[in-house]
């Protein structure tokens, strides 16, 4: 299968879970993967995993809230391979309780990570993409991030901010051909992406390939389409 053959993609982080997933699946379509995450180690794992199955893949390590290793994602990026086709903007954490119980310190770690990260990558890559005449990218936000619930305040506040950076930046990329487009998983067994097909069912959580087939599914659609938000949850889920 070769449906992303040619293509550079970058997928932060992609050392675990879902990113680990999407950047297995871009690279059994034939895309080359630049494997960002905050574990080097764990990203090297991955790049052997997509070496060994005939696979192309580069770990650099990006701890996506500091603005000069994004920088550099971007630049070695680039420098190794002239482009950037696909950016997704994966990585981020799950933090705070019931608001009334968060503390200041757990709201800004999330906000940071997760916001302030999407918006430094996005801008990233969106100036790279706006270089070379257009790009697709991808941000993970949540079913969190078109609803909330009790004890997700912090979370579906990051969440839901990660749709309007995503909606601000489609309308700005239009006229450059750069789609960008929002994620939106329920919940995801992100812990067994390492595991066999039949343990990932047995969760009943929503397997983590799929997410990774509906980011396939993203980068794949033709010149003239666009999907601006794409929510899959869990079988039975009540939003």
């Amino acid at each position: 299968m070769s449906r992303l053959k040619g293509k550079i993609a970058v997928v932060t982080g992609s050392s675990s879970g879902i990113g680990k997933a999407i950047a297995l699946r871009f690279a059994q379509e034939g895309a080359t993967v630049v494997v960002a995450a905050r574990r080097f180690y764990k990203c090297e794992e991955t790049v052997a995993q997509i070496e060994s199955a005939g696979g192309k893949a580069f770990a650099l390590q990006t701890d996506i809230t500091d603005e000069s290793q994004v920088e550099q994602l971007m630049a070695e990026t680039i420098r190794r391979y002239d482009r950037l086709d696909i950016l997704v903007n994966n990585a981020g954490i799950f933090g705070g309780r019931r608001l009334a119980e968060t503390s200041t310190d757990a709201f800004d770690d999330v906000m940071r990570t997760n916001v302030r990260g999407t918006f430094l990558c996005c801008r990233a890559g969106f100036s790279q993409m706006k270089k070379q005449g257009g790009g697709t990218i991808i941000n993970m936000s949540s079913v969190a991030g078109v609803q909330a619930w009790s004890g997700t305040g912090t979370y579906s506040a990051s969440k839901h901010a990660i749709m309007a950076l995503t909606k601000s930046l489609a309308d700005e990329g239009r006229s450059y051909r750069i789609k960008v487009s929002a994620l939106c998983p329920g919940g995801v067994a992100d812990e067994l992406v390492d595991a066999t097909p039949e343990a990932r069912t047995a969760s009943e959580k929503i397997d983590p390939f799929d997410i990774a087939e509906a980011a396939l599914y993203l980068a794949c659609l033709g010149p003239q389409a666009v999907v601006h938000q794409l929510v899959v949850d869990r079988l039975g889920a009540d939003w």
